[in-house]
């Protein structure tokens, strides 16, 4: 009988475990997508205050805002979208999941104009710098209107 029990306390044990490491890596997912999110969201906006002239247009600067979006679009964030990280601490909407293949196919759109725009603003031409910096930003607009609360 104590056997048992001891048993039967061991496998509660190991399910709590279990179902605290599970929760522990969703969490650690969410974290993961926020704070890639949060690198988009940083460059970004100093791009935008500087293409918008809300901020003095300097090149270098936003050469380099947008080579640190480029690498940072170059991370796996779908990896951070696990199906069991769907939180109330997050925006992500549950379409994300229900249309994945979008999904997928809006953050190698990213990828790709994030290249761009560091290439283009490489080349020093403010005008096409803020027009390619236009179509990189619209695709995190486009994303954000289907995926994100």
């Amino acid at each position: 009988m104590l056997k048992t029990q001891t048993l039967i306390a061991g496998a509660c044990a190991l399910l709590v475990a279990s179902a605290a490491q599970a929760e522990s890596a969703a969490e650690a997912a969410v974290e993961y997508r926020q704070g890639v999110m949060n690198v988009y969201a940083w460059n970004l906006t100093a791009m935008r205050r500087m293409a918008r002239g809300d901020a003095p247009f300097d090149l270098a600067a936003f050469q380099g805002h947008a080579n640190d979006l480029a690498a940072a679009a170059g991370l796996d964030v779908l990896k951070g979208f696990p199906e069991d990280s769907v939180t109330d601490e997050s925006d992500a909407r549950d379409e994300i999941w229900l249309n994945w293949g979008t999904f997928e196919e809006r953050h190698a759109a990213l990828k790709e104009q994030a290249a761009k725009l560091a290439e283009v603003a490489a080349s020093g031409d403010e005008a096409a710098t803020k027009e390619q910096f236009g179509k990189t930003a619209g695709t995190c607009k486009g994303c954000h209107d289907d995926f994100k609360n």
